[in-house]
């Protein structure tokens, strides 16, 4: 299954996220991708991404005869405040030069002429869009016209912003990238945005950010009936709601039984039921 951007640009339907993997990135990146995910979430954030192992995991896979071109590749820029003193571009220059220099980098260490999509880790303030969001977005919007990249976007994003920056923008995003809370009705308002706009919402944290969830017997009981966990109970239920969900898991047989969520069905009463569980 692929979801398809206001722009005509497809998406896999699921996508693996390399945050927080460390020293073992370039081994995870391999495992997914032999696991069967076709697309790939990082940053140019050292802080929290190793991205230049994911390059690694993808020369490693080419000569597996894995071609650059079968694979979704996503990355971010990263504010220098979301950076932790570990600036990967030059923290003095305009925000624009910061933009270039951080997607030069991005390709140099993803070893790729062009990303899929790139990603505004997070706008600068907490509400509201100011003047270095709209710099940042200019110049993201520079490389999206260029061809360097397929797809624009943002993550940690408001719904105000959101509405700002589809009403002002050149170019709106084309994907949304938040933690996913399903006591915020996972994320409704930010959702109803992205369906109005034909915009792909990708949500992350799914299951770290709603345990009570995963332990409710309802989610327990609709899994025995699938015969198969609730994890993929709540990835299949992001699926059916139109969502792209991220999985950043270590273990070769959760990313198997993650990519099976695709094959499972659940009902209009029990998708109605998950979707207002913590409310």
């Amino acid at each position: 299954m692929t979801l398809t951007a206001y722009n005509h640009v497809p998406l896999p339907s699921f996508m693996y996220g390399t945050a927080w993997k460390k020293e073992a990135t370039t081994q995870l990146v391999q495992l997914a991708v032999a696991s069967g995910f076709t697309a790939i979430d990082t940053a140019n954030q050292l802080i929290h991404y190793q991205e230049a192992l994911v390059g690694e995991a993808l020369q490693a896979l080419e000569k597996k005869g894995i071609k650059r071109d079968t694979l979704f590749l996503q990355t971010k820029f990263t504010p220098v405040g979301g950076q932790g003193g570990r600036t990967p571009y030059d923290a003095s220059a305009d925000l624009a030069t910061q933009v270039r220099q951080s997607f030069d980098r991005s390709l140099t260490h993803l070893g790729t002429e062009y990303v899929d999509s790139y990603v505004l880790h997070a706008p600068y303030s907490r509400q509201g869009l100011g003047e270095a969001d709209w710099e940042v977005w200019a110049a993201m919007e520079g490389l999206y016209q260029s061809g360097k990249t397929k797809i624009i976007g943002i993550s940690n994003v408001t719904a105000g912003q959101l509405t700002q920056l589809c009403e002002q923008a050149n170019h709106k995003p084309m994907v949304v990238q938040n933690r996913c809370f399903a006591a915020l009705g996972w994320d409704q308002e930010v959702r109803e945005i992205c369906q109005a706009h034909g915009i792909i919402y990708q949500g992350f944290s799914l299951l770290t950010a709603n345990r009570e969830v995963l332990a409710d017997p309802e989610i327990q009981t609709i899994a025995k009936r699938l015969g198969t966990g609730p994890a993929q109970i709540i990835f299949r239920f992001a699926m059916q709601i139109g969502m792209l969900p991220l999985t950043g898991t270590t273990s070769r047989q959760h990313m198997k039984e993650d990519l099976q969520a695709e094959q499972l069905a659940l009902s209009t009463e029990e998708i109605r039921r998950i979707e207002t569980i913590a409310l």
